[in-house]
């Protein structure tokens, strides 16, 4: 499954497309609550630190949706949280409103344009069946730039099988956080986040779409996967999971690589400043030979896992 990292790795596929995914359901009756209450299951995710000797910086790697019942803040990861100062997450805190406004404004087509317009025959007849298979009308995303549907359809599917924004670990983080009355700082800006997707040529958008549409019936399944190597903590399956068959280079480069580095130098230039930092940004950027910890590493700087 060649998406995993595009449909959640990153915030921006996340936090800005939850609106688009839920006005595609808007238009056909909502799915029924499962009957059965989630089963508990403990989870140890992974965390490291990078200290120097008057700072302290926690990183952890997170699940932006996530089904019910997974009870993962305790131990060493409620601890380093509790005794930090300030949440970093790739983006801070952004009215609902503002971030559907501005996903709208970017992802929607130009005037006289329409999504299936582009279509091949083949293309139609796949990208159809897969709405139709969801349940939505074949129209619903007309109106948008591939990318912008690629993501929303993505989400759907997982909405259905229970995964939720408001069980994802920065949710949860941001509660607890506004009751502890600390900051919470973005490492980017949702604007640069929806401006990687919608900075990508139409080709790689429309090869990112048939990648999902592809990958419709079974991303539950595969998203599932990906959360079980996360309440075990294996970054390394995580890793692979999650990045490895992502199969463009320049998708890759974009989504992953740049931001790291981005990310390892505002971790460098953070330990100059004296405090404890709670970091959490997708797992996906915490596991294999791009990580922000390797990136760290070629800079001098270790990150030991204490969880």
């Amino acid at each position: 499954m060649r998406i995993k990292a595009l449909a959640l790795g990153s915030a921006a596929a996340l936090l800005a497309f939850l609106g688009p995914a839920t006005l595609a359901q808007q238009a056909q009756p909502a799915a029924p609550a499962p009957a059965a209450t989630p089963v508990q299951r403990v989870a140890t995710p992974a965390l490291w630190k990078v200290s120097d000797k008057d700072t302290t910086i926690y990183l952890f790697g997170t699940i932006h949706l996530l089904p019910e019942g997974i009870d993962w803040y305790h131990g060493k990861l409620a601890t380093a949280f509790e005794s930090s100062g300030e949440l970093v997450t790739e983006l801070p805190d952004i009215p609902a409103g503002e971030a559907a406004s501005l996903s709208l404004k970017m992802g929607t087509l130009p005037a006289g344009q329409s999504l299936r317009a582009g279509m091949t025959t083949d293309e139609l007849a796949r990208y159809e069946g897969a709405m139709k298979s969801l349940g939505l009308p074949v129209g619903a995303f007309d109106r948008f730039k591939p990318w912008f549907a690629a993501v929303a359809l993505a989400i759907v599917p997982l909405q259905r099988a229970g995964y939720s924004m408001d069980n994802g670990i920065e949710t949860q983080l941001d509660k607890r956080n506004k009751a502890l009355g600390r900051p919470r700082y973005g490492l980017e800006t949702l604007e640069y986040q929806l401006g990687i997707f919608d900075g990508l040529p139409e080709s790689v958008q429309r090869k990112y779409l048939f990648d999902v549409i592809d990958a419709v019936p079974t991303i539950p399944q595969d998203i599932g996967k990906m959360v079980d190597a996360w309440v075990k903590g294996d970054a390394a399956e995580l890793a692979v999971l999650l990045n490895s068959e992502t199969d463009d280079p320049a998708l890759y480069d974009a989504l992953l690589t740049k931001r790291n580095k981005n990310w390892a130098v505002w971790i460098d230039n953070r330990l100059d400043k004296p405090g404890v930092v709670f970091i959490a940004v997708g797992a996906g950027h915490l596991g294999g030979k791009d990580s922000v910890q390797e990136l760290l590493r070629k800079q001098k700087i270790k990150a030991v896992r204490v969880q």
